[in-house]
């Protein structure tokens, strides 16, 4: 593709074409970008399209945002991916991309600084030595659209800086970034803050010069993060105190009043300043400590002067979090140790913060789902009530007594004005709930809730006070925001409370399922945690099955209207069963039809991968309980699922087909293990075998692992059909593409060992050779730990069930005396790397099998190597495995995978049953004294000097196994 006029032209009308509302046209003309994009200079007439001044300037944002897409599709390459970008337009677009950015209007602008950002992710600063200093240089243009082009693409370059593990790579990086950037940032602040000065009484001015001092401070953060720089450890004069300045300075006319909702400049400057004073309070306790007392006074006044409404949350969190982060202190004590300042810290800071307000009723009512994701999800790091009750933690591990007394007595005030107004004050019972769970939880895992709470606190008396009677109002409707508080204080404290207060609540938690928004998932979420947490065993939970199943199916939303489905309710649905098993069936009747139908739905448009999740587990383990006991019951599924199922598949819903490959799996093997009779199920099994082994569906990563255990379903449960369709030689195919894949390798010897086992020597005989053959190959070009963990333990599991003689001839064929070579680079030095039971346990055998049932190893030319391997394999069973790692290892990031890919997640209650292809052998290591007693029989004076040729320990190690199976050598 030439970057000619009439191809700038077409890609424009193509452009245009991809914004029209009609599909018949989008798609065609999507499709057709997609197609040219793998042509060299397809990008760099994107990049001039861009440029084009000419052109409308809708085309060249939409050019932009298909560049962005572009690059984020393509610029990473997989390990064993192809590269889809022409090297020469790697290298143009590194030339041309920066200044086409600086010079672009805003919104072609920062589709541009997203490009770059992810090409330095793959490419900075190893094949980009110069983007910074190339950027750096236009600070000195005073261009403020410009370095604002340039601020902003720094920031999103540096922002990872916050977040990422310590890596010598990583302080490389940094360290280049730092001497090319660390001096003209600090001189661009001083000189920006300057310009506030010279330009006070130009608002527009303003508005942008302090735009670009958000900016530098979101950089500095970020430069911070990691370690404290030396630059700016010496530079502490400059920057603190105009950071202080900023912090305190007034500019009425940005000072905005017309928007209640969206942070205004001054606003989102003041919340980056206290995010960058929190760091240094954090973190560089000593060099910050001249400065805390003045920036502890700063934003005191800054909490008490800023308002209520939801544009300064992110300010008054990031505020409050810093005084977290300085009484973490102990230098600051003094700061917090007088009683009064407790107080007012209580009365004008925590209090004020912890109210529900009206923004909260409302999300209370509209958007339940968003609420819920802030208060019980942790979602909600930057509000307003999270911050509060983040600083009452911290100052309650310091200053406990004095905050349970001075605190306990504002609670106390609050409980009592509700009790008093007749539940018209619950705003204050709710403050008081909120500031009770803070002041006295000390450590809570995910799992367990709240672990460790305050001494001064009396859970139980306060839950059966205060939080009990709420539940035992008749009307679940009533005071609904009380109702969720006193749900979410059993959730947090389920395993602190006393069991029978628990097994009491547990009915009023079911009759809270069938309240509406909030108060339903509440009740569906504390239900759930407390069968998880075993705090309700089976015993107590059964008498309460009718109603909490009715609870639960009645509250999973409509069935044809997604945006309702609750997918906490779905979770609860899925542990009840779980937990319920056999005594959940009278119930499954009427809900499995509910269940498929919802799943119809959510196949057209799949929006909430949570609640999708629970779905398909539920089935499954529905599947599962009614199949046992009902074995014919598996077709009753088929019919109602496989249509769904197939419409999945040709509808290519990618972030259902794992699922889907899982549950025929389930089928499949319920099916084969003597479910079901009848024909038609099982020729629509055979239907599929074809599609399955279709390279196009392995292409996806999430779909490798589920097809690979379908397609071992078929060869388990399908044999004999599998011949007759000659489908094993597609399968082999697809064992040589996973072998060859450093990331799939394990999936190949997981494929090729279930086939090896079911169809036995007789039908393998011809391909043993070809398959040794790939295996030794791969081991030659690519060696990595897993990979040879995996050989080890397929070599292992091949010599027991086929001979350790035969395994070693067939080594041998494809090459002479490679088999000796693979025991003395490989099996000898490595076999400790084998991780997991039975692939440890098919290791061992092996060995056993090359060591007393080999006559290579015996008499031949491998007898040599009988002593190291048996050391080798005493050492397997007496040490643990041995971590490190080979040369060639290398660690694929999951974020670089271009373009977006469904992540597979696998269904806990569609697994199938680890089969144990050498159940036979119990003990290893009973097994090894056994055979060797048994060759030492037949082969009398052999074992002795070979025995004696062991080090000291692995020789005592012997002779211990030897002498608890009763076994003498002779």
């Amino acid at each position: 593709m030439e970057v000619t006029e009439d191809n700038l032209a077409t890609l424009a009308n193509y452009l245009q074409q991809t914004l029209n509302p009609d599909p018949n046209i989008r798609r065609p003309a999507e499709k057709f970008l997609e197609g040219v994009e793998v042509n060299q200079n397809y990008a760099i007439l994107l990049l001039h399209l861009i440029d084009k001044e000419s052109a409308d300037p809708t085309i060249r944002v939409a050019a932009a945002v298909t560049f962005k897409n572009y690059i984020k599709r393509n610029w990473p390459v997989e390990e064993d991916g192809v590269d889809r970008i022409h090297a020469s337009d790697r290298a143009t677009i590194k030339t041309l991309i920066v200044s086409l950015m600086l010079k672009s209007p805003e919104s072609v602008q920062r589709q541009l600084s997203d490009a770059v950002s992810i090409i330095g992710k793959s490419d900075f600063p190893e094949k980009w030595p110069g983007l910074i200093s190339e950027m750096v240089e236009k600070f000195g243009t005073g261009d403020f659209h410009v370095i604002n082009g340039v601020l902003r693409t720094a920031h999103s370059l540096f922002k990872r800086y916050r977040y990422e593990f310590k890596s010598q790579k990583l302080w490389e990086e940094i360290k280049h970034v730092l001497e090319n950037i660390a001096k003209p940032l600090t001189d661009l602040f001083v000189a920006t803050i300057e310009l506030t000065n010279t330009h006070a009484n130009n608002p527009q001015a303003l508005k942008v010069i302090y735009g670009s001092l958000v900016l530098i401070c979101k950089v500095f953060y970020s430069l911070n993060c990691q370690d404290l720089p030396e630059f700016f450890e010496d530079n502490m004069p400059i920057w603190m105190p105009n950071l202080l300045n900023l912090l305190q300075v007034k500019v009425p006319s940005l000072e905005t009043d017309d928007d209640d909702e969206k942070p205004g400049v001054m606003e989102q400057l003041r919340t980056e300043v206290c995010e960058c004073a929190a760091l240094y309070a954090l973190k560089y306790e000593e060099e910050f400590a001249p400065h805390a007392p003045a920036f502890v006074t700063a934003v005191w006044h800054v909490l008490l002067t800023t308002g209520a409404k939801p544009k300064y949350d992110a300010l008054v969190s990031n505020a409050l979090n810093f005084l977290s982060k300085v009484a973490e202190k102990n230098n600051y004590k003094s700061l917090f140790e007088d009683p009064a300042t407790l107080s007012s810290i209580c009365e004008k800071v925590v209090i004020p913060n912890m109210e529900f307000r009206e923004s909260d009723m409302e999300l209370f009512e509209d958007n339940p789902e968003e609420y819920v994701r802030r208060d019980i999800e942790g979602s909600d790091v930057d509000t307003r009530r999270r911050a509060a009750c983040d600083l009452v933690r911290t100052l309650a591990l310091h200053y406990e007594d004095k905050m349970m007394s001075i605190f306990g007595q504002y609670v106390e005030v609050m409980l009592n004005k509700y009790a008093e107004s007749g539940g018209s004050a619950w705003v204050g019972k709710d403050t008081a709930l909120f500031l009770v769970t803070s002041l006295a939880s000390r450590g809570a895992t995910q799992a367990a809730g709240v672990t460790k709470a305050s001494p001064l606190v009396d859970l139980a008396s306060f839950a059966a006070n205060h939080v009990l009677p709420e539940l035992q109002r008749p009307n679940v409707a009533e005071l609904p925001v009380l109702k969720a508080d006193a749900i979410k204080y059993i959730m947090t404290f389920r395993s602190l409370l006393p069991k029978e207060l628990l097994i009491t609540a547990l009915p009023l938690l079911i009759q809270h399922i069938t309240g509406r928004g909030v108060v339903c998932t509440y009740g569906a979420c504390a239900v759930e945690k407390l069968i998880a947490g075993g705090m309700v065993p089976r015993a107590a939970l059964e008498p309460h099955a009718p109603a909490l199943l009715g609870a639960l199916f009645a509250s999973l939303g409509a069935q044809d209207n997604p945006t309702e489905h609750n997918e906490y309710v779905m979770k609860a649905v899925l542990r009840t069963l779980a937990i319920l098993r056999e005594s959940a069936l009278p119930y499954l009747g009427e809900a499995l039809p509910k269940l498929a139908g919802m799943l119809a739905v959510v196949a057209k448009n799949p929006c909430k991968p949570h609640f999708n999740h629970y779905l398909f587990e539920s089935l499954s383990l529905a599947v599962q309980l009614v199949v046992k006991a009902n074995p014919s019951a598996i077709t009753a599924f088929e019919d109602a699922l496989f249509p769904i199922f197939q419409e999945i598949l040709q509808n290519d819903v990618q972030e259902f087909m794992p699922y889907v490959f899982q549950m025929l799996s389930l089928l499949l093997e319920l099916r084969g293990s003597g479910g079901g009779t009848g024909d038609a199920g099982a020729e629509a099994y055979a239907a599929l075998l074809p599609c399955l082994v279709a390279p196009p569906l392995w292409e996806r990563a999430a779909n490798v692992r589920p097809l690979v255990r379908l397609l071992c379903a078929f060869v388990a449960t399908r044999a004999d059909r599998v011949l007759a369709d000659g489908k094993l030689n597609a399968m082999l195919g697809v064992f040589q593409k996973l072998i060859a894949s450093k990331t799939n390798d394990h999936e190949g010897f997981y494929l090729i060992q279930t086939i090896l086992y079911k169809f036995g020597e007789s039908v393998m005989q011809p391909y043993t050779k070809q398959i040794i053959t790939l295996l030794f190959q791969r081991l030659s070009s690519s060696k990595t730990t897993k990979y040879v963990r995996g050989l080890i333990a397929f070599l292992g599991f091949f010599s027991a069930h086929f001979g350790a003689d035969t395994l070693i001839d067939l080594v041998d064929s494809v090459q002479s005396n490679m088999f000796a070579m693979y025991v003395e680079r490989v099996l000898v030095p490595d076999v400790q790397k084998v991780t997991g039971a039975l692939e440890r346990k098919a290791a061992a055998v092996g060995c056993v099998k090359l060591l007393c049932h080999s006559a290579h190893f015996r008499e031949g030319g491998l007898a040599r190597l009988w002593t190291p391997v048996l050391q080798a394999l005493i050492a397997l069973f007496e040490l643990p495995p041995d971590e490190s790692t080979l040369p060639e290892d290398h660690f694929i990031e999951v974020d670089d995978a271009p373009g977006y890919q469904p992540q597979y997640a696998q269904l806990a209650c569609a697994k199938s049953n680890t089969n144990d292809p050498l159940a036979s052998i119990d003990d290893p290591k009973r097994y090894l004294a056994e055979s060797l007693a048994t060759m030492s029989r037949s082969y009398p004076g052999l074992l002795p000097p070979r025995v004696a040729a062991l080090s000291e320990p692995h020789r005592n190690a012997l002779h211990g196994y030897l002498a608890a199976y009763s076994v003498q050598l002779c």
